[in-house]
């Protein structure tokens, strides 16, 4: 079920992806089978690890009785979601090869814990694999295709998904904290800057 959601958003998402991780055919129609002309892996890297921070910033800033809190019965909890979006990172590279830790298990892992060290742990663990796995990669391997993913599916689309689906889950993380009065770390800081600059003025 979760392979082909996954198969379903590489589809919906190859037509820009694509159109974003190979460089323009030569004016003779040449078939070109060079990089991207530009660092997609850097960029990459850079967005997901911004995004981590975010995650475990908010993570800390939760307190601890907040770690079950749901919105509804089916939805994730605070540390479902967080454990899920470490899972996700072995599970959405693993579509290009990457190899996931011995014995994981996706579901498990979404409700083995709700201390909110060993969560953040887990971030960090599944941070250092995607950093890994990425930074490893040449930019030609971002364009090598994937055919079982789709006709034009390649390896920079499967690092695209998961670039979108930690905004996606960050974007959930932030309306729960908001659901409970918890202001994310990272507007707190935006704020008091915003009024240091205002009294040096």
């Amino acid at each position: 079920m979760r392979r082909s959601l996954l198969a379903t958003v590489l589809t919906l998402f190859c037509a820009t992806a694509s159109m974003v991780a190979a460089p323009p055919k030569p004016a003779d129609d040449t078939p070109d089978h060079t990089a991207p002309s530009y660092d997609m892996k850097a960029q990459a890297l850079l967005d997901l690890e911004v995004v981590q921070k975010k995650f475990v910033d908010l993570a800390n800033a939760l307190p601890a009785d907040k770690m079950t809190w749901r919105p509804s019965a089916d939805s994730r909890s605070f540390a479902e979601v967080f454990l899920h979006v470490a899972g996700e990172r072995y599970g959405i590279l693993s579509l290009m090869g990457a190899e996931k830790p011995a014995g994981f298990d996706g579901g498990k892992l979404e409700k083995s814990t709700t201390d909110k060290a060993q969560i953040v742990e887990e971030l960090n663990k599944s941070w250092a694999f995607t950093q890994k796995t990425i930074g490893d990669m040449t930019n030609a391997q971002f364009a090598k295709l994937l055919p079982k993913l789709g006709p034009d599916a390649n390896q920079g689309d499967v690092v695209y998904i998961l670039v979108t689906d930690a905004h996606e889950h960050l974007g959930q993380a932030v309306a729960y904290a908001r659901a409970n009065g918890v202001i994310p770390p990272w507007t707190v800081a935006q704020k008091k800057a915003a009024e240091k600059k205002d009294v040096q003025k």
